[in-house]
């Protein structure tokens, strides 16, 4: 049977892969349906602030996009942030897992980019692994705060 160790660094690993194949189930959308998705999610995001600040006004199709690219930083971010708990849940020292959970990150939206060739209206871009990278190099840095506190106030 598995410690109770043993099943942390199982069941952290497990979550980045569920949140892996997210991310490759969503790059894998043809772009209509991928728009449509951020179209919905725009949507929902105008109709509140428009209840908060109604004479605000949108260009709907420039806010489109950044609620798209904005989905990039944050979809890697969490993919960080999960890394970096696996990884330290697995040992080893701060700046190896910093290192390694970031290469992790980068190479994969790499790869999501080179897997959105093939994708129907979809394609590959550097700007997009730039914003990818970001996120994750985010999801890094708060991960190491969190802790950082954590580790404060347990002393």
């Amino acid at each position: 049977m598995f410690s109770n160790r043993k099943f942390k660094v199982i069941f952290t690993w497990l979550l980045v892969v569920i949140w892996m194949m997210l991310i490759n189930r969503l790059s894998a959308q043809p772009a209509s349906q991928s728009k449509e998705l951020s179209s919905a999610v725009t949507e929902t995001i105008v109709k509140t602030v428009e209840k908060v600040v109604p004479e605000f006004d949108f260009r709907l199709d420039t806010f489109n996009h950044l609620v798209r690219k904005n989905a990039h930083f944050f979809i890697y971010l969490v993919l960080a942030i999960l890394i970096m708990n696996a990884l330290s849940k697995s040992g080893g020292w701060r700046l190896r897992n910093f290192t390694l959970a970031l290469g992790i990150c980068i190479l994969y939206a790499i790869s999501d980019e080179i897997h959105q060739l093939v994708v129907p209206g979809r394609g590959g871009q550097v700007k997009d692994v730039f914003i990818d990278s970001l996120g994750s190099l985010f999801g890094i840095v708060i991960y190491l705060i969190v802790v950082r506190k954590k580790q404060r106030s347990q002393e």
